[in-house]
């Protein structure tokens, strides 16, 4: 027995597991057409600096961090954005905007692995690049949306906050923004009574404790309702109105005609990356406790790589995290399965023209196999049904005499003599 397992938090795909995450990528990959993002490649290790400018203190802490043979301090990508912004302040700094981009790949990070969570998981990130219009968030929230409705995953819900409410209420309180970005990740986790007890510490004043407090106890699923309600909690602070109008904004145009989606309004919620500036958003089943994905509006990222000042909003969709949705909700996986032919010698002196067939065959788009592992005629066959192969091509001297072979159907067990240059057709015209 071997002793080499897979290092902990990482997966082997077997070719269904692999069918199911691949099916679920193509289909962010076509809504990415659909909507006019274009796909591109970043490489899977980056500089530690440029992973650790704004992930936020938790991602900081759970990066695959390691000095390459050159001395250099590179590290794995825990997530898309930042080689994204790289590019854009970089290699796109002169394209013109809005550029929209799309990628897909594996990311990285030390999280303890459970349920869902793995140290090594695929994401599809959209990426709306130049626009600080409440559309562009819209349009990303819709992408998200269209890509669980073409699923057929069922319930799921948004939750959606703004960090703009928070962010606005701190600063005019002169809370600095080292200060701010610790506070957000106590509200990431939740530790709502922590946050309140360092921003009192921070001289607050109890205008803001009881503002923050209120919000903290605001959400629902009514957007529009609870949209309202956080203004009138906010009202003392202008740049927090703004944000809450500016969700507002988003929400209209997002849910204007056919996308209808569940909403579960936040105002107090935080996400663990702290390059966010505007709307933030998860989408979630009732079936898992995890999100989906996750994205939001970053307006100051690119700026910080040395780019222009350009905004920007995005999403990452967690796809091993939809296929375990999917699997949970008995969804169905429209994984095209192509009607394939196996190819057997009967004899041995059989082989070359057996390989030259399947070439034939191939040249003309339909999948084919070769026996190749010597068996009789009947264990090949029994191999085929195994393996759900729908027609066996049996290339036999006799037959072969009169340039023809036989072809058997192996769902219905029947079978007939075939010329040559006919086969094509006759498979074809199975289908």
């Amino acid at each position: 027995m071997s002793m080499f397992k897979t290092v902990r938090g990482m997966r082997d795909f077997l070719p269904r597991d692999a069918k199911e995450l691949i099916y679920v990528e193509q289909v962010t990959r076509e809504l990415a057409v659909l909507y006019g993002y274009e796909e591109i490649l970043t490489p899977a290790v980056e500089s530690y600096e440029l992973l650790a400018a704004k992930s936020g203190e938790e991602i900081r802490q759970r990066m695959y961090v390691f000095t390459d043979i050159g001395g250099r301090k590179v590290g794995l990508r825990p997530e898309f954005t930042a080689s994204v912004a790289r590019l854009i302040a970089t290699k796109l700094r002169n394209a013109p905007k809005p550029l929209k981009l799309f990628s897909v790949g594996s990311l990285y990070r030390y999280d303890e692995p459970q349920y869902g969570r793995f140290r090594e998981f695929w994401q599809a990130n959209y990426e709306l690049i130049g626009s600080d219009q409440p559309e562009a968030d819209a349009e990303i929230l819709t992408i998200s949306n269209h890509l669980l409705k073409k699923l057929g995953i069922r319930n799921y819900y948004f939750k959606i906050g703004h960090v703009g409410i928070l962010r606005g209420i701190l600063n005019q309180e002169g809370i600095m923004e080292e200060q701010q970005n610790q506070i957000m990740q106590m509200l990431d986790k939740k530790r709502w009574k922590n946050a309140l007890t360092t921003i009192k510490q921070l001289g607050a004043s109890r205008q803001c404790l009881t503002t923050l407090k209120k919000i903290s106890e605001t959400k629902g699923k009514a957007a529009f309702d609870i949209l309202k309600e956080t203004e009138d909690t906010v009202q003392n602070y202008r740049n927090a109105v703004a944000a809450v109008e500016n969700l507002r904004q988003i929400l209209v145009v997002a849910k204007a005609g056919e996308n209808k989606f569940e909403t579960l309004i936040e105002p107090g919620f935080a996400r663990g990356l702290e390059y966010y500036t505007g709307i933030i958003f998860e989408p979630y089943v009732p079936e898992l406790e995890i999100a989906l994905g996750g994205g939001g509006r970053y307006d100051k990222l690119i700026e910080l790589f040395g780019g222009e000042s350009t905004p920007a909003v995005g999403v990452a969709q967690g796809i091993d995290r939809i296929v375990l949705a999917m699997k949970k909700q008995k969804a169905k996986f429209k994984i095209q399965e192509e009607k394939r032919a196996v190819v057997i010698p009967v004899t041995a002196e059989m082989k070359t023209k057996a390989f030259e067939i399947s070439s034939m065959l191939r040249n003309a788009k339909i999948p084919t196999e070769m026996e190749v592992v010597g068996r009789s005629v009947s264990k090949a066959l029994s191999d085929a049904n195994r393996r759900k192969v729908a027609y066996a091509v049996l290339v036999g001297p006799e037959e072969l005499e009169e340039e023809k072979i036989v072809l058997r159907y192996l769902t219905t067990r029947k079978q007939k003599t075939v010329d040559i240059k006919e086969l094509v057709k006759k498979i074809k015209a199975a289908k």
